[in-house]
């Protein structure tokens, strides 16, 4: 019994057969999805937008006004979590039926934690760019000085091999 080790290609790959002679034979490509898609069963969007806590039917746990002190709100968001883990320990041992209102509490608090953390991505995107564009021109201006330390050398040392040729 015979067995291919790989499967055959595709059909479509006789659409490029006169690519190397004539590269505008192949067809173009497909344009870029704009919108909303379905992949492998669930909806995606090619907009890059937070969607709100609501929309995604999670309770907003801190101030919905636009000027949110974020390291204010993160504190405060993680002391209500510690504390919502050691009562979540205490139902366990006194009232183990219980613990399912804990653990949407803890949810909830996760959720809005994350939320929060994935508002400022957007700056930290900017402020790493920043950075790496500091380092660049930083390396390129260490370049520079290089080349400019290794030319005056070279004209120094052929400075210095034409006197002692003109000494001669």
């Amino acid at each position: 019994m015979a067995t291919a080790t790989y499967p055959p290609p595709p059909p479509y790959y006789r659409l490029y057969k006169d690519y190397t002679e004539n590269p505008n034979s192949a067809p173009k490509p497909p344009p870029p999805i704009e919108g909303t898609y379905v992949c492998f069963g669930g909806n995606y969007t090619t907009e890059d937008v937070l969607p709100s806590l609501e929309e995604q039917g999670v309770p907003q746990l801190y101030p919905k006004d636009s000027n949110v002190d974020y390291k204010k709100e993160l504190r405060s968001l993680n002391r209500e979590l510690q504390l919502h883990i050691l009562e979540l320990a205490d139902v366990l041992v006194d009232r183990p039926s219980q613990y399912a209102k804990r653990i949407g509490e803890i949810s909830s608090i996760f959720k809005n934690l994350h939320h929060l953390l994935n508002s400022l991505r957007p700056h930290q995107a900017r402020a790493t760019l920043i950075h790496i564009m500091e380092l660049q021109i930083q390396q390129r201006k260490q370049a520079v000085e290089d080349i400019k330390r290794r030319r005056e050398e070279a004209q120094r040392l052929l400075k210095d091999a034409y006197v002692t040729l003109d000494g001669q």
